[in-house]
């Protein structure tokens, strides 16, 4: 028997020094036998060496339009937003749209592609992306990302999300041109609703997404509460309306920072919102002083998952889209210290990510599709330590030219 491609001697989770060889067939996972106990030849052949192989890794939060744009801009939203323990969050959102006044599809596209170059590098296969959709912004960054997704088709999967980054309401015009995005080929339905002034806008907000989303059949991915006012509720209002409309598990909220001042009462009364709503959660700890409850919504069942959230732009001045690196700076941030917390991190940047995303046969076992890693690091605890590059990357079985 051949095999497409054959990973030999390799270390899985969970399984101590045991190696072990995988065959992909039609780009999908055939088999993980012990080593040497498959095919002899394939296509393909890789030697792992030892190293860990794992799935590939995912991110479910990046704002790809925005990516290499700190160098046209001042420094003002960025101390905005990272200084007064994000009181003028808002503030620093307002200061960072100015870049979009410049706002044309082929310099966009050319810093995605270098985006995208890198997450190919380092084993990022699949990226939610977000695309602001206003008056300034236009269209061109969801076209930008548009091209992108089929020039990256089979390397790095893209999901579009058309995002109304500066609102809906106090933007009029945003509700028709998420809706143009979405003819044109967006995948997701993005918003931010505590942006908005009232708490009647607000709930606007919420409703014109989900009511688009509806209209295109499309998930749901919303920014809430991204600020240090332990009054901001917006997540309670997404978890509700995705309940009221029937879109259980089709929905993600991004940040929550503001959870981290809210009460205990009122905290455990949202985790049972979120259950019923099988709301997801992402969390960006590296990119802002305060940040969701981690821990506490691990240990009452809810999906979390970590993302990369910026490269190089307004609101954070690094990020290479390496999952590894978000994980290790996590792990400082939450206290995630312990073997078991290393693991858990690294679901957090794969499966559980993935999982997020909508892509429920994202994993290392015979029939998942073959979206793999190969690590020069035997074991999570190295993988974080190094946070380097994998030796190779695998996506949708073909092993990926990774070369800059």
């Amino acid at each position: 028997m051949t095999a497409d491609l054959l990973i030999q001697r390799a270390r899985l989770r969970g399984q101590g020094d045991d190696l072990f060889d995988i065959t992909v067939e039609q780009s999908r996972i055939a088999s993980i036998l012990p080593a040497a106990a498959g095919p002899a030849a394939a296509g393909t052949v890789i030697d792992a060496a030892g190293g860990l192989v794992t799935e590939s890794f995912a991110n479910p939060h990046l704002h790809l339009c925005k990516v290499y744009t700190l160098a046209k801009m001042d420094e003002a939203a960025l101390r905005d937003y990272h200084g007064q323990q994000m009181g003028k969050a808002m503030t620093a959102i307002e200061l960072a749209a100015a870049v979009k006044e410049q706002y044309a599809e082929e310099w966009i596209l050319e810093n995605v592609r270098r985006a995208l170059r890198e997450a190919a590098r380092y084993g990022n296969t699949h990226i939610r992306a977000f695309a602001d959709v206003d008056s300034k912004a236009r269209l061109e960054g969801v076209k930008a990302l548009l091209r992108a997704r089929e020039e990256f088709r089979g390397v790095v999967e893209l999901q579009v999300a058309a995002f109304a980054q500066d609102g809906i309401v106090r933007e009029p015009g945003t509700a028709e041109l998420l809706r143009e995005a979405m003819r044109l080929g967006a995948d997701v339905v993005g918003g931010i609703p505590w942006i908005e002034y009232t708490d009647a806008d607000v709930a606007e907000h919420v409703r014109v997404v989900f009511d688009i989303a509806q209209e295109f059949d499309a998930d749901v991915s919303m920014l809430v509460d991204d600020a240090g006012d332990p009054g901001l509720r917006s997540l309670e209002l997404m978890a509700v309306e995705a309940i009221r409309r029937g879109w259980q598990g089709r929905v993600l909220a991004h940040h929550a920072r503001a959870m981290a001042l809210y009460p205990q009462p009122y905290f455990q009364k949202l985790v049972a919102l979120l259950r019923q709503a099988r709301l997801g959660v992402v969390s960006d700890p590296h990119t802002g002083p305060l940040h969701a409850r981690v821990q506490e919504l691990l240990a009452e069942g809810v999906l979390v998952c970590l993302g990369q959230d910026d490269i190089s732009d307004a609101y954070y001045p690094y990020g290479r889209n390496n999952m590894l690196e978000v994980a290790f700076l996590a792990s400082h941030l939450l206290w995630m210290t312990t073997a078991a917390d290393m693991e858990t991190l690294y679901d957090m940047v794969t499966t559980r990510a993935a999982a997020a995303m909508g892509l429920h046969d994202f994993a290392l076992q015979p029939g998942a599709p073959a979206n793999l890693v190969v690590l020069d690091a035997p074991n999570v605890l190295e993988a974080l330590r190094h946070h380097a590059a994998p030796a190779y990357v695998v996506s949708h079985g073909q092993v990926v030219d990774v070369q800059r």
